[in-house]
């Protein structure tokens, strides 16, 4: 799947360029913010090849974060397991205090829905990039 098709079929628009995170992926990635109140929701749209760093949901109580996804292919990882292919349909659950990652597949662009967990006390730290080595290693 290409990014137009995306744009074209996805249910929510893709957003503008993800440039306040842009340090934090490979590639280029779009953010559309569907939710600000109740539950934070992104819909985070990655271009064919793109991916974030490893990070971690910090929470003292609650928090972590769910992803949803919506279009094309791409892949979740926990720090020290395999990697988990991703399509639409798929739902991730990460728990709070899991390094991670996640991005689109080498072929195809990539959407989710990422939701934060509310939480006490809940951060965000960022992590090194994934290795290029590891990541076209994958299928």
């Amino acid at each position: 799947m290409n990014l137009e098709e995306i744009k074209k079929n996805g249910p929510f628009a893709i957003g503008g360029e993800n440039v306040d995170y842009a340090q934090y992926f490979d590639g280029t990635s779009y953010l559309n913010m569907i939710s600000l109140k109740q539950v934070v929701v992104g819909n985070v749209t990655f271009e064919a090849g793109c991916r974030n760093h490893w990070h971690i949901h910090h929470a003292k109580s609650g928090g972590g974060q769910m992803l949803l996804v919506t279009a094309g292919r791409g892949w979740y990882q926990e720090w020290g397991k395999p990697a988990r292919e991703l399509r639409p349909g798929d739902v991730v659950h990460i728990p709070p205090e899991v390094k991670h990652w996640h991005g689109a597949a080498r072929d195809s662009a990539f959407q989710h829905l990422a939701i934060e967990v509310p939480g006490e006390n809940t951060s965000n730290e960022w992590c090194e990039a994934v290795s290029d080595d590891d990541y076209n290693a994958l299928p």
